[in-house]
C-alpha cells in the first residue's frame, strides 16, 4: 500500500500495524464498524485506569492489614520460632511446602504476612519455599493431568517440590552472607 493510503482510519491503516499514526487524530471503530473519532485524552484515560486498580487493591490491602493485626494478636514469636523458626527442623519444611500449595489468591497480600512472620522469627529458607510452592495449584492439577497426562503432572509437582527446597537452603545462605 502507498503512504496515502495510511491516512487514519482508512483500511490500510488498520491493517498495517507499522503505519504512522499521527497523534491528535486517533480513530477507532465501534461495534458496527462505524468510525468514531478518540476524544478522550490519553491523561484521562491514564486516570481513569489508576483509579480502577486503586478500587481493586484497597480492599485487598485492608484484607491483608486485617489478617497482620491478628496474626500479632495470635501469632505469638515463641509459637513461629517453634513450628517455622531455626530450630524448627522437618516440621517446618513441610509446613512451608503444604502452605504454599494450599496457598490462594494474589502473592502480594502473602508478602506482608510473611514478612511478619519473618520479624517474629520465620526462616528465610521457609519463605522461599513457601513462595516457590505457590507454583503448585491443587485445583490446576485436575486440569494438568487431562492435558499432560499423570506421569508428567507428578514428575511436574515433584520438581517444583524438591526444587523448592534447593532454593530456600540458596535463599537462606545469600540471606546470612548479607545479614553478616
Amino acid at each position: 500500500s502507498s503512504r496515502d493510503d495510511l491516512t487514519p482510519c482508512s483500511d490500510a491503516y488498520f491493517a498495517s500495524p507499522l503505519a504512522l499514526r499521527t497523534p491528535g487524530k486517533q480513530c477507532g471503530l465501534t461495534a458496527t464498524g462505524v468510525y468514531q473519532p478518540s476524544l478522550r485524552s490519553p491523561w484521562l484515560e491514564a486516570l481513569e485506569l489508576a483509579g480502577s486498580l486503586l478500587y481493586q487493591l484497597v480492599p485487598i490491602l485492608i484484607i491483608v492489614f486485617v489478617l497482620i493485626f491478628i496474626s500479632n494478636l495470635l501469632v505469638r514469636p515463641d509459637w513461629v520460632r517453634a513450628h517455622v523458626g531455626k530450630e524448627s527442623g522437618v516440621r517446618g519444611w513441610v509446613i512451608a511446602v503444604v502452605g504454599g500449595v494450599l496457598s490462594v489468591g494474589p502473592v502480594y497480600p502473602w508478602y506482608a504476612l510473611l514478612r511478619e512472620l519473618r520479624d517474629h522469627g520465620m526462616r528465610t529458607a521457609l519463605i522461599a519455599v513457601f513462595l516457590y510452592n505457590r507454583g503448585i495449584k491443587l485445583p490446576l492439577l485436575p486440569l494438568m493431568v487431562h492435558y499432560f497426562g499423570m506421569a508428567f503432572t507428578l514428575v511436574l509437582a515433584t520438581y517444583l517440590t524438591l526444587f523448592s527446597l534447593l532454593n530456600g537452603l540458596i535463599m537462606e545462605r545469600i540471606a546470612d552472607h548479607d545479614n553478616g
